[in-house]
């Protein structure tokens, strides 16, 4: 099924980003690095990219309110809850992949 109607279209892909969204809100255990590691992208690149599309519709949005906007809290009071240092596995495994990407 083609959806050819762009506002239904928005509607389904609003949605499905609400729903990615909370989803990494509640999956606190699993890291950045892990994400970065398995699809080369994590929270911070989704805050990135919610501040570009902010910036694209002429609205200000700074980067620590695109973080917030996709951790549900301060960055600063994310990390101090949930990060958990990378291991040297970590760092090595996304070198790798980081390498094979360019």
């Amino acid at each position: 099924m083609v959806i050819n109607d762009d506002k239904v279209r928005t509607e389904i892909e609003a949605a499905a980003f609400r729903r990615l969204v909370s989803h990494f809100r509640k999956r606190t255990d699993v890291q950045n690095i892990d994400l970065m590691i398995l699809a080369g992208f994590c929270r911070n690149c989704l805050a990135d990219w919610t501040k570009e599309a902010a910036d694209d519709h002429g609205l200000a949005l700074s980067k620590d309110e695109a973080r917030e906007f996709i951790y549900g809290m301060p960055y600063g009071e994310w990390k101090e809850k949930h990060h958990k240092e990378a291991t040297p596995e970590q760092i090595d495994a996304f070198e790798k992949t980081r390498k094979a990407a360019h």
